[in-house]
């Protein structure tokens, strides 16, 4: 059976041009006004809704919070002869899939409705994943018993399948590529490249030559033609990690490319078009750097579609053992050394300390203290001396803490961990 689309369109004309044009791959039903929309939606199945936003009466917009009120994940298109930034980002915010500007481009059209309906496939993944987020259970490569990281899974699902451009803060070290990997992952581009680009470890101009690509002989050095990371995640994900560190210039290039899905690659003439999602991140609060005049205001509105804020390890601290019982776990193998574990006075320094590098840190750590260990017991002596100095402790001081971290409950979550 097509899938079944209602195209609600107040204007004769253009419902019947898109019926007509649609009507091949896809079982077209139509209504003049979103109370008619309502009604057949109330009788008949429908898989996909494409709505004019400008109507007599009630608009696309509260058609939109009435349909997902009955029927959240059911994908909706909107069609607007009025298109902006601001009325895509609201719209989509407020649950629609997308929305294209008229007079409308069919192929685009036939792409994005193509790609909406995967959306529908999703959603029992995304449910099953969901029902998957309870202590000890990885999801998507993170671990997370706590309620902050408990938002931030059910945020990934609600973005995942959409293709609005994700904006991700949080400190160094607290996995924000592995955010951007879950969503990409979970979403309808799953099998299309992620790639993953670190603005802050590029200069100036190798950044512009590595995101647009560049022709042969554009700059000294340029022996071969270079596509961009844009063209190589082209249908897929790019990930633009530290954002902030990205010059004025290259600021002005990138967003023509979120805006319009064009560019050209460096010393280019040649206008290439890209289908990329874009996921950013920084370690620092963005807003200010716009208020201080270091980041384009409109560069900032297009891509702050949707945020994702990941807290410091020392804002979970729940997740703290069990985040160090995996990482003990998978050095203890590759060192052939499946017998270690902590000792109590360890486990408290875990506990007590604010891991300033955050995750990383503590990955870090735990990877040291197995090289260093020569028993199975890992001691006080095994941390790392900026930790213990941190807390002013040597090891005979460590001896004398109250014990307050509960293995019993750690190795419980451990065992019933798949």
């Amino acid at each position: 059976m097509k899938p079944s689309i209602l195209i609600v369109e107040d204007e004769k004309n253009t419902r019947e041009g898109l019926k007509t044009g649609l009507g091949s791959r896809y079982d077209v039903q139509l209504a003049e006004d979103a109370n008619v929309a309502l009604q057949k939606l109330s009788k008949d199945n429908i898989d996909l809704v494409l709505t004019d936003l400008r109507m007599p009466g009630m608009d696309g917009l509260e058609l939109l919070n009435k349909i997902h009120e009955r029927s959240p994940d059911l994908p909706v298109i909107l069609l607007t002869a009025y298109g902006s930034i601001e009325t895509a980002v609201d719209a989509m915010k407020q649950g629609a899939y997308d929305y294209v500007s008229k007079p409308v481009n069919l192929d685009e059209l036939e792409l994005l409705i193509e790609r909406a309906l995967c959306q529908l496939n999703l959603a029992k993944e995304n449910a099953y994943l969901k029902s998957q987020i309870k202590p000890g259970v990885k999801f998507a490569d993170m671990i997370g018993t706590s309620p902050l990281m408990h938002e931030v899974f059910e945020k990934i699902q609600q973005v995942a399948s959409s293709k609005i451009s994700i904006l991700i803060e949080g400190k160094s070290g607290t996995g924000k590529e592995l955010v951007a990997r879950a969503i990409h992952t979970c979403g309808c581009r799953k099998d299309n490249p992620f790639i993953a680009v670190n603005c802050a470890a590029l200069s100036e101009s190798l950044l512009e030559s590595e995101i647009f690509g560049h022709e042969k002989g554009s700059f000294t050095g340029a022996v071969d033609q270079k596509k961009g990371r844009f063209e190589l995640a082209d249908g897929g994900t790019i990930f633009l990690d530290e954002i902030t560190e990205i010059d004025p210039r290259i600021q002005v290039k990138l967003l023509r490319i979120l805006e319009e899905s064009t560019f050209e690659r460096v010393g280019g003439v040649k206008t290439l078009h890209v289908d990329v999602r874009v996921i950013c991140a920084t370690n620092v609060e963005l807003k200010k750097a716009v208020d201080h005049g270091q980041f384009r205001e409109d560069l900032y509105y297009r891509i702050h579609g949707m945020k994702i804020l990941l807290p410091d390890l020392k804002d979970r601290r729940e997740d703290i053992p069990i985040l160090a019982h995996l990482f003990l776990e998978e050095y203890s193998k590759t060192r052939s050394r499946r017998e270690l574990v902590f000792s109590k006075e360890v486990a408290e320094v875990f506990l007590k300390y604010s891991w300033p590098g955050n995750v990383r840190e503590l990955r870090n750590c735990v990877e040291s203290m197995v090289l260093l260990t020569k028993t199975n017991e890992i001691k006080m002596h095994c941390l790392p001396e900026h930790i213990r100095d941190a807390l002013d402790l040597d090891e005979q001081q460590a001896t004398d803490f109250p014990s307050t971290y509960n293995l019993g409950k750690i190795e419980k979550h451990m065992i019933e961990r798949p």
